[in-house]
């Protein structure tokens, strides 16, 4: 990492791939291109699933290459009174691997679901036994997680090297 005083903890990092709206998976296509799409995810332990048709250039690349990385950016704040972002995210790389068990793939549904719809949980069965069949799910087990943050104090001064407001 470049600006190491802006690194923050592995913990920080998990964190933002908890509280990322989506991330970004970014993999190298078939054609040996880069190519990248934005996918909700939902983290279990050291583990990122995240859901997709059963085919597309996303599978396709992932099949060809398993290795992906993943952008997951937590809250911005523009500034008003000079030419900067406060910004924090994370950084992780692995290894996507198709789900392939029922059971695992409704377990990563389900905590997709509980994530990002959690008002429609009720419905959840329903939606499994009707979608499942033509639902994939992927998962990537996290071999590295890096997490960075510029962030200002009520003071205006950065907090660097992890530094948290207290």
């Amino acid at each position: 990492m470049r600006r190491a005083d802006r690194e923050m903890s592995r913990e920080f990092a998990l964190e933002m791939a908890d509280k990322c709206e989506y991330a970004i998976l970014s993999m190298i296509d078939p054609n040996g291109m880069p190519y990248c799409v934005p996918v909700t995810i939902a983290r279990d332990n050291d583990v990122i699933y995240f859901h997709s048709a059963r085919e597309g250039e996303k599978i396709d690349a992932m099949r060809k290459n398993p290795n992906v990385c993943m952008a997951c950016v937590g809250d911005t704040k523009r500034a008003l009174d000079k030419f900067t972002t406060e910004f924090e995210s994370a950084i992780l790389r692995g290894e996507a691997c198709e789900v392939t068990s029922d059971a695992e793939k409704i377990h990563a549904l389900r905590l997709i679901c509980e994530r990002h719809t959690p008002a429609n949980m009720k419905e959840f069965d329903t939606a499994i036994t009707r979608s499942l069949p033509r639902t994939a799910v992927w998962k990537i087990q996290i071999s590295s997680i890096t997490g960075k943050r510029k962030k200002y104090d009520k003071d205006g001064k950065e907090m660097k090297f992890g530094r948290m407001e207290s």
